[in-house]
């Protein structure tokens, strides 16, 4: 059974308004909220560092250890400080082993395209899927080898692991590709430039 990618601990927040938040980002650390199962959202404040590194993985699933109780938590929405990047706030999702939940996984696309100035078009980034809340994929792969110009990928075009649930429609376009450029393509013989 997946256990969580990271350990965190956080402490509940008793203090609130724009003064504590500040005070808690000085100290280098975030304010979440944490909610889910129909429980009252609880007001943490969590380990800055720990928290960036957890979130390079997307979907991370969290441990979070609050007051001697651990849950395990998905990110649900994360604030960044529009300039400088740092977190400003996260809301987290309580998640129950083996429970469904809604995400979105990133698309990594493999292989080359058919020879050909051609442009490989991400039209969504990631992929809106239900998934079980302890084996969130880290990704999804896309075979695209062998695409023209004009081919697209759809979303059912996209193997799921078991228990992993398309959020889209069927023929919801995740790829597509792109002539390069408006001129016609180049006479047969000539090598198109390399993607």
């Amino acid at each position: 059974m997946h256990m969580a990618d990271v350990n965190i601990t956080a402490e509940t927040r008793t203090e609130f308004g724009k003064g504590a938040a500040r005070r808690i980002r000085r100290d280098a650390k975030v304010p979440g909220v944490v909610y889910g199962h129909g429980a009252e959202p609880a007001h943490v404040v969590l380990p800055g560092h720990q928290l960036m590194m957890a979130l390079k993985t997307s979907n991370v699933l969290i441990a979070l250890e609050v007051d001697g109780e651990t849950e395990l938590v998905i990110p649900k929405a994360v604030q960044r400080d529009p300039l400088k990047g740092f977190l400003v706030h996260i809301d987290l999702l309580t998640v129950k082993r083996g429970e469904k939940v809604q995400v979105e996984i990133p698309i990594q696309a493999e292989g080359d395209l058919a020879p050909g100035a051609n442009l490989l078009e991400y039209v969504l980034s990631a992929l809106p899927v239900t998934a079980e809340a302890t084996s969130i994929p880290d990704f999804l792969t896309v075979s695209i080898a062998g695409l023209d110009a004009g081919d697209a990928i759809l979303a059912k075009d996209i193997t799921l692991a078991e228990g992993v649930a398309l959020d889209v429609e069927d023929d919801t376009v995740v790829l597509q590709v792109l002539a390069a450029q408006a001129e016609e393509a180049p006479a047969e013989g000539e090598e198109g430039a390399e993607a």
